[in-house]
């Protein structure tokens, strides 16, 4: 009896001190200053603490603290506020947001920017989003996951070895973490991810689940978040189990002693990138002049092309696009900002483009040296010159670059894919510089 007791006892006793680690990885709803925001903490705690313990009793490579800031070092981090895991704000979108700090080196010299995102997305925040998302796919208060992690980069500064933090930060919409998440298709999965965003230490960045480079998978269906009534997981038809590891004991979770940190192997060699040279452009070009000039004839009333500048594939990106420069003139009432004209010249003009644009390219397909399928060119790129049809506006105009990737392309052609969600899924340059496009926000005339 006296053993049954002492084991009971025992284990109560893990159980507290893990439910007391879990509590002190979520953020006090009094410390959150907006007051839906804090509401929603209150009202989803024990939620939030089940993804604490989740996270918790997760396996991590190396040392992973969840933490209000981010960037220190381990010795910080040992005595350092964890509480991290709250709802916050994200480009207007209600999120459950969560950061911390990975403890991996990475070699900067071996190892590229893009290597290392992909390494710490597929170790650290996929297991986090794994343990989030369960919790909130159907919650229709919760938009989307914003997940920021410090991981460590050793390199060399004027000789001497130095480490420093890197951050990488990821958002998704609710479907979009759904699918991610919910399909076992790499090419799914991967249009899923294009469809949020990544940056690494603030600057844009693609990760490709693979490590092949820009592609996405043909015909990856693309969730609606907007349908009334529906809850995320019911729009996407896709519903995630929770991986069940909210009892899970203490041993391999984040509080656990620290190992030291070490650099990270370099990861196998991915599959050879897209030869994007001179010559290779040359070629391509060459191979489909007599398609590029039917399609110029064909559609220039329609497209309004840019005499001095013929289409031409170019290279962007690591991959290839054909470029096509345009003239759109929009009425004197679209006049704004020029994320406002962007909007309206994707709306009214490029994308009447894409689906007689795509019947020129049904095979875009070639062979390799293997003979298997492989996509000739990456994308297509509209370069448009917008104007006001205003003699009050005349002489001004906005330079904007849409850049997308024949895939959503092909997504938008069958209808599975919304404008918007072909806007995330590409690039946006307003005067050569990156911009996000939201359509209703812009064409609503809300400031950005």
């Amino acid at each position: 009896m006296p053993y049954i007791y002492s084991k009971t006892t025992l284990v109560l006793s893990l159980v507290l001190l893990f439910a007391g680690a879990a509590m002190a990885q979520v953020v006090s709803p009094g410390e959150i200053k907006d007051p839906g925001l804090r509401a929603l903490q209150q009202q989803y705690i024990d939620d939030l603490r089940l993804v604490g313990q989740d996270i918790l009793a997760t396996h991590f490579d190396y040392p992973f603290y969840l933490s209000r800031k981010l960037d220190l070092d381990q010795a910080q981090q040992l005595h350092a506020d964890q509480h991290s895991i709250r709802f916050d704000s994200y480009n207007g979108k209600t999120v459950l947001a969560i950061t911390g700090n990975y403890y991996a080196a990475y070699s900067a010299d071996k190892i590229s920017s893009d290597e290392r995102a992909r390494s710490t997305f597929l170790e650290v925040v996929m297991p986090v989003l794994k343990a989030a998302v369960p919790r909130f796919q159907s919650n229709r208060q919760v938009q989307g996951y914003a997940v920021e992690i410090s991981h460590h980069i050793m390199g060399k500064v004027m000789g001497v070895s130095m480490e420093r933090p890197e951050n990488l930060m990821v958002f998704l919409p609710q479907s979009a973490a759904l699918r991610l998440l919910g399909s076992k298709d790499d090419d799914t999965r991967q249009a899923a991810l294009m469809q949020g965003q990544t940056f690494l230490n603030a600057q844009p960045i693609t990760i490709w689940l693979n490590g092949a480079g820009p592609q996405l998978a043909a015909n990856a269906p693309a969730a609606d978040n907007s349908a009334e009534g529906q809850s995320p997981a019911a729009q996407t038809g896709v519903e995630i189990v929770s991986s069940g590891n909210s009892g899970a004991p203490l041993a391999g979770g984040t509080v656990s002693s620290p190992r030291v940190s070490r650099p990270k192997e370099p990861p196998a060699p991915a599959p050879p990138v897209r030869d994007t040279s001179p010559q290779a452009l040359s070629s391509l070009q060459a191979s489909n002049q007599p398609v590029v000039d039917q399609m110029v004839k064909e559609l220039d009333s329609q497209a309004h092309f840019v005499s001095y500048a013929p289409p031409k594939f170019v290279a962007f990106r690591q991959g290839i696009y054909l470029e096509l420069s345009l003239n759109s003139t929009l009425p004197a009432s679209a006049a704004g900002s020029r994320y406002k004209l962007a909007a309206m010249a994707f709306d009214e003009h490029v994308a009447h483009l894409i689906r007689p644009l795509l019947a020129y390219f049904k095979d875009a397909q070639g062979k390799d040296e293997q003979g298997k399928d492989e996509q000739k060119f990456d994308g297509i790129g509209f370069s448009t010159t917008v104007h006001l049809a205003s003699k009050a506006a005349a002489g001004t105009a906005e330079a904007v670059e849409f850049f997308f990737p024949l895939v959503s392309l092909r997504c938008y052609e069958k209808y599975d894919c919304t404008g918007q969600q072909l806007l995330d899924a590409g690039t946006v340059l307003i005067n050569g510089e990156r911009a996000a496009l939201d359509l209703q926000i812009a064409e609503g005339g809300s400031s950005y």
